[in-house]
């Protein structure tokens, strides 16, 4: 094994290693660039040796000849890795001891003459006495841990002192110009001796250490032990690759946290939190589920936010500008914004739009954005039924992250924006909690104050928000959640208000959408109206835009195709536009028919027309009820025959009408579920006409809930039915008495179209209903 004669070729290629000395008997790996990859595929070409030698300057281009050291280290090829960027990782195995005489070549890189240091084995009583104490010195090392207890020095009983020597000293961590010094040394014995004198030396710092450590006071050992532990977990890292670098995003890190001006409490968590974060190593898994914990506390805004415009004249004006008619809903938001100019602390209420589809409650919400001079947020809470979407996932969990609320919050970079919650009737809920029960303390002024979600887990204040949710209906939003919010309904617009919107607002949209301003047609009002009337049968505006775009896609072709694009759309035009009409009033083509009434209900989508129709046949004096109807429209049902038969000689039926005879009363659409109070009236009157054989007016419609006495009770919703009668041709609406307050909400020229007759009693409701 020992006075080997390697046949080592007589011209190497020399690799220098920026101060890092490799020894004969070293397995280790060393990382070159690419610039040196031409140099590693010569040495592969000499039976994959190279002579590593040493240099100890500083730059970062390869030393000359006379700068390298001349004692250095055959050493061969055991693996290639291939790294990222085009480096090398080579495991190299160090031969034998060899000295550098002459280069051969220097460029493109050095090839050199090299000398072969050939050693004998060494025995004796000195060199067995001196293995032994190294063995003996090293385990005690080992155990203080103080030497690295991976390595094992297979000894023979005999070893060789140059062997040993070697490996101890490219074991050690020590200054690179003592290894050389080491490596230059040819003398077997003295490198012995002088490794033996080494690990004495740390011996004795040893025991001084202990020494030292005894006398300390427990607080004083417990600071020591955790610097060391410190200085352990830093070593640590350097053996697994970390080496000297720095890790310049904590810097960043730290440096955004001094900046953010958080409360002092989020404060001190943060910075406990970084110092746990310097703990760890970047390959960790915790590592960077912590430092996006930090990354998202930094981006929180926790003091920014904007100021806000509360010039009533201004806001006044955008609203005016973005939405037509809505003037209690405009009177409202005013409000607000005079008492925040008077009290800038004041939180206020959470205001709740109200109405069916396409009404404009979605961009009412920009509109008070826009005038503000806030950020708009507006989330949809439509099939939501993860309380975490709300409130956030605990950091334990894999994936974590902040509800909603905090995320746009967040993106938005302010506290303060205006905030829509869309849909908040549409929430459901099932195993993963309550969303509806997440938002009772988002809502809440009097707690989101210190609102904490799950992934932040400190508090953050909501109460410079000003939230808006936008509902089809109140009935599903829990009770509890529709405390907190202040109800504003959104009515349906009549069809004149359609035509002014239509002009006012969709028709430049859809103009602008289709590429067709400065050349697009002008519309007819009398074409508008049509469209209102004939091709939508809506509340809101989203079918009339989607039919004004439809018709400005065909002006649109038409131009694109070298067309003139600037005709007027008039309604002669529509049907080349759009087809047949699609809708047609309900009462036209009727005729005054016996048993069939007219009534009004309200749904999500506004007000609708609702047919009652009666028939009688020979039978047990059974009442049948059909078309999907609810139990409360059935017990009105039953209430108004027994009323009726109670009645009989004042209504003028005969008692023998109700014998041996069956009544059946049917509601069509019997797909559509219906169901409420309202629809009492119109079956009375209808139950009425049928046992009397008195027509009822075809273009009087009704709605109102009844008492077994005659007295008709108010209902809901009124607007939306006088609307609905509106666009049906109705021509006379018969409306409770108590209701009579709700005739602010109607538009006068709605009011001067249609007759609105109030009664306060069946008796005055069939004396306009009946012939």
């Amino acid at each position: 094994m020992f006075e080997r004669k390697l046949n080592l070729p007589q011209i190497l290629p020399v690799y220098p290693l920026r101060e890092q000395i490799f020894f004969p008997f070293e397995v280790a790996p060393v990382t070159i660039s690419p610039e040196a990859m031409p140099l590693i595929g010569e040495a592969i070409r000499h039976e994959s040796i190279i002579a590593l030698t040493s240099f100890f300057r500083s730059g970062r281009d390869f030393p000359n000849f006379e700068e390298i050291s001349k004692v250095a280290t055959a050493g061969r090829i055991k693996q290639i890795f291939r790294l990222q960027e085009g480096n090398c990782k080579i495991i190299f195995e160090g031969l034998q001891r060899i000295r550098i005489e002459g280069p051969v070549q220097t460029s493109p890189y050095v090839m050199a003459r090299i000398y072969p240091i050939m050693e004998m084995p060494l025995k004796g009583q000195v060199v067995d006495a001196l293995v032994k104490s190294i063995n003996a010195m090293i385990k005690i090392l080992v155990f203080h841990r103080h030497f690295p207890q991976n390595e094992v020095f297979p000894m023979d009983p005999s070893p060789e002192a140059g062997q040993l020597a070697d490996m101890i000293v490219a074991t050690l961590e020590m200054d690179p110009l003592d290894k050389q010094r080491f490596l230059e040394t040819l003398e077997p014995l003295e490198r012995l001796k002088g490794v033996h004198t080494l690990l004495a030396s740390r011996l004795q710092k040893l025991k001084l250490q202990n020494v030292v450590a005894s006398s300390l006071s427990p607080e004083i050992q417990r600071n020591e032990r955790e610097s060391q532990f410190r200085e352990q977990m830093r070593e640590l890292q350097d053996e697994l690759g970390d080496r000297g670098c720095k890790h310049p995003e904590l810097d960043q890190l730290r440096e955004r946290l001094a900046r953010c001006r958080m409360p002092d409490e989020t404060k001190t968590i943060a910075d406990k939190e970084l110092i746990r974060l310097e703990r760890l190593h970047p390959a960790s898994p915790e590592y960077q589920v912590a430092f996006s914990y930090l990354d998202y506390i930094c981006n929180m805004p926790w003091s920014e936010e904007t100021e806000d415009n509360l010039d009533i004249h201004y806001a006044e004006r955008v609203l005016n500008e973005d939405h037509y008619d809505l003037v209690d809903i405009k009177e409202r938001i005013l409000e607000f914004l005079a008492v925040r100019s008077l009290r800038a602390s004041s939180q206020g209420s959470v205001l709740c739009f109200v109405g069916p589809p396409g009404v404009g409650k979605t961009s009412l919400g920009q509109s008070i954005a826009r005038s503000m001079g806030r950020k708009f947020i507006r989330v949809s809470l439509g099939g939501m039924k993860d309380e975490a979407e709300i409130r956030g996932h605990r950091r334990t969990y894999i994936g974590a992250m902040p509800g909603r609320v905090i995320q746009d919050i967040c993106r938005a970079r302010v506290r303060n924006p205006v905030f829509m919650l869309d849909e908040v009737d549409k929430i459901g809920k099932d195993f993963r909690g309550d969303p509806s029960a997440a938002l009772l303390e988002v809502l809440d002024p009097e707690q989101n104050h210190a609102f904490t979600d799950y992934y932040l887990n400190v508090p953050f204040d909501l109460s410079r928000v000003m939230f808006i949710t936008t509902a089809n209906t109140t009935f599903p939003i829990p009770a509890a959640l529709r405390d907190r919010m202040e109800i504003i309904q959104l009515p349906g617009y009549s069809s004149e208000e359609k035509t002014e919107i239509a002009f006012r607002h969709l028709i430049p949209k859809q103009l602008e959408e289709n590429g067709l301003v400065g050349r697009g047609p002008e519309f007819d009002r009398e074409a508008v109206q049509r469209i209102v009337e004939e091709y939508t049968r809506e509340a809101g505006v989203r079918g009339l835009e989607r039919n004004i775009a439809a018709v400005l896609r065909k002006v649109a072709k038409d131009v694109a195709l070298g067309g003139n694009g600037g005709k007027r759309i008039t309604a002669a035009l529509l049907e080349e536009f759009l087809g047949a009409r699609k809708y047609f009033a309900e009462i036209i083509g009727r005729e005054n028919q016996t048993g069939v009434a007219t009534g009004l209900a309200w749904t999500e989508a506004g007000g609708e027309l609702l047919f009652i129709e009666t028939s009688i046949m020979p039978g047990r004096q059974e009442l049948i009820m059909t078309g999907n109807l609810g139990s409360v429209l059935q017990e009105s049902a039953r209430a108004a025959l027994s009323f009726i038969r109670t009645h009989a000689g004042e209504l003028g039926i005969e008692p023998a009408r109700f014998r041996d005879s069956d009544i059946h009363i049917h509601v069509p659409s019997g797909a559509v579920p219906k169901d409420g109070p309202s629809a009492g009236v119109p079956i009375v009157t209808a139950l009425v006409s049928l046992l009397t054989g008195r027509p009822i007016r075809k273009n009087v419609a009704m709605t109102g809930e009844f008492s077994l006495s005659g007295r008709i009770l108010p209902v809901g919703g009124v607007k939306e039915k006088v609307l609905a009668a509106h666009r049906a041709g109705i021509a006379t609406v018969l409306l409770p008495e108590e209701n009579h307050c709700n005739l602010r909400d109607i538009d006068p020229a709605l009011q001067d179209d249609i007759q609105l007759v109030f009664a306060d009693n069946l008796l005055s409701v069939l004396k306009h209903a009946l012939c």
